[in-house]
């Protein structure tokens, strides 16, 4: 059984998430105003932000913000939906669950431990 729950995380790990896909979110990532914002999404999940929302809340220019939610987006962190004549912006829950499974799928050599995650794989 433990055989059978390896193998599905490592299917589901390279089909979801690489070492390039990886390294892209997680250079979106290490940049302090792009790190806010996607913090201020996960914050608010499902219900996403407009634009003017992110930027009066953060303090972030407009232009400034249209600029980091688009690398944000093109990394897949966020997903954007247009709403009537507004953009709607919103944290990729999943996208950020299939960088911490690939991120921790070597944790303790394979064995179960403490550290599942919630939604992961192999819960």
């Amino acid at each position: 059984m433990a055989l059978l729950g390896l193998v599905r995380r490592l299917l589901y790990t390279f089909l979801m998430m690489n070492e390039k896909t990886a390294v892209v979110a997680l250079a979106a990532l290490a940049q302090d105003a792009r790190l806010r914002i996607f913090r201020a999404l996960i914050g608010v999940a499902d219900q996403g932000l407009r634009p003017s929302e992110l930027s009066l809340a953060l303090g972030i220019p407009p232009s400034t913000l249209s600029f980091h939610l688009k690398e944000l987006a093109q990394a897949g962190l966020v997903s954007v939906e247009r709403e009537s004549r507004h953009l709607i912006y919103r944290p990729a829950i999943g996208h950020m669950n299939e960088l911490i499974a690939y991120l921790t799928d070597h944790c303790c050599e394979g064995r179960v431990c403490g550290l599942q995650l919630e939604g992961s794989p192999m819960t």
